[in-house]
């Protein structure tokens, strides 16, 4: 009797690998008395989500009438509600029924919240706004974790075997718990601007190394990637100023407008002279930017310079030899004079 209690109870002992433990299933006859007290839960969720809770409101109740838990919905004050009920005899189930109904006001399709009410699965909502000031290092570093056509995502999901879903400023993923854990760490080392792929890399090659029993006793980090943190000045400095000498004596101060206008006689001109001398300077501009414009304009009738031939001149003055131009020509009279008939 007592080796079967002890079969059913597990090992008592120290045990090396604490995910390889089953964990004993909870039945009802684990607890004939059912809950003393009613425990209830209730989440808020956004407007846009309405339509969907509507349509799959009648499965949700079925799967946690299933488990004798109610649930609610509000769509006047947009909340969730799940109850326990005096049939309810798992004490832990109203806890996954309030995740299943957190999941579902985070946009986790409902064929994917259902799961958190198995055993082995649990849910974990990862906030990640915090973990950066910089709102445009936070959208580029969220997007990283998505990657290119959510490739990235998906790899994480195929490694972890959770269900991971980006929205706004939390990461809501969904599967075994040491998945969660490794879920975790690669969406805050994300935004702590390490990128996922070292994770990846690191996941792959764990699940690789597993395999091979002579490795089992072994330390990993040699295998490992590391990840060394580059501290990369991207503002250029700005350009110093050169310090003057010392001097004891303060700078000279500056004249004043009036001060101006006494050395250039100015100040002692009536009205009528001070807009005369306006209105020639206002002249003598518009006379220098007229000069400009037709030097501009000018411009396009000025021939460009004609660059010097490079091909070499033919040579005229060469010397004719007369006799073999004569004798040329008789022997062409002599050949015609033959085809004539």
């Amino acid at each position: 009797m007592d080796s079967d209690h002890e079969e059913e109870s597990g090992p008592s002992g120290p045990v090396e690998n604490a995910w390889q433990m089953k964990i004993p299933e909870f039945k009802k006859e684990d607890n004939p008395h059912g809950l003393l007290e009613e425990s209830s839960f209730a989440t808020l969720f956004p407007q846009y989500r309405e339509q969907y809770l509507k349509e799959v409101w009648p499965l949700v109740q079925q799967n946690l009438t299933e488990h004798h838990i109610k649930a609610e919905l509000d769509l006047v004050e947009g909340t969730m509600t799940v109850k326990t009920t005096r049939k309810t005899w798992d004490p832990y189930i109203i806890l996954k029924a309030r995740d299943m109904i957190k999941l579902l006001s985070r946009s986790v399709p409902y064929e994917q919240a259902q799961r958190v009410l198995q055993d082995d699965i649990g849910c974990d909502i990862i906030k990640i706004g915090n973990l950066t000031r910089n709102k445009g290092k936070f959208i580029k570093r969220r997007q990283r974790l998505i990657g290119p056509n959510g490739c990235t995502l998906k790899s994480i999901e195929l490694l972890t075997n959770c269900y991971v879903l980006v929205q706004g400023q939390t990461v809501a993923a969904l599967g075994p718990y040491k998945g969660l854990q490794q879920v975790r760490k690669i969406a805050e080392d994300t935004i702590k601007n390490i990128h996922p792929i070292y994770n990846i890399k690191a996941l792959m090659i764990k699940r690789e190394l597993l395999k091979d029993p002579k490795l089992k006793n072994e330390n990993w980090e040699r295998f490992l990637p590391k990840f060394a943190s580059k501290n990369v000045q991207t503002r250029k400095p700005k350009n110093k100023k050169d310090k003057k000498p010392y001097t004891a004596f303060p700078p000279a101060q500056q004249e004043s407008k009036v001060d101006k206008m006494l050395a250039t006689g100015e100040y002692f001109l009536t009205e009528e002279q001070k807009q005369v001398k306006k209105q020639k300077e206002i002249e003598e501009k518009s006379k220098i930017n007229a000069k400009k414009r037709e030097e501009k304009r000018g411009l396009a009738f000025i021939p460009p310079e004609e660059q010097p031939s490079t091909s070499k001149p033919k040579q005229t003055n060469t010397p004719v030899d007369l006799a073999a131009l004569k004798e040329k020509v008789k022997k062409a009279q002599k050949g015609k004079k033959k085809f004539n008939f």
